[in-house]
């Protein structure tokens, strides 16, 4: 299963509205190859249901996985940082054993 903190849900209502976007966009979460540890997070928005993607919905959001990106992502919250510090979206995943300093790729 794959989650949302409520800061992230926030952000992700504002940039579909923002981006023009309706509702029947969702957010597609997947990993690809790349990035200083081996392994990248790619968010997007995606009106179109694979047939193979799992599907979470958590917060009134609903999130598309695919199948081999949720062997990575299986027990991942994904949430929102935006104070002085902040990283913007960050991905708390329980199965990266390395992550990289920018938060944006990872190993397993």
């Amino acid at each position: 299963m794959v989650t949302i903190t409520d800061k992230a849900k926030d952000r992700i209502i504002e940039l579909r509205k923002k981006e023009g976007h309706t509702q029947d966009f969702n957010v597609r979460v997947s990993v690809k190859g790349g990035g200083c540890s081996g392994l990248m997070y790619d968010l997007s928005f995606d009106n179109e249901e694979k047939e193979s993607d799992h599907i979470y919905k958590d917060k009134g959001v609903k999130i598309y996985v695919d199948k081999k990106s949720l062997l990575y992502l299986m027990g991942t919250t994904l949430d929102f940082s935006d104070g002085l510090n902040g990283k913007g979206f960050q991905f708390i995943n329980p199965n990266a054993s390395r992550t990289c300093g920018c938060g944006e790729s990872f190993s397993i």
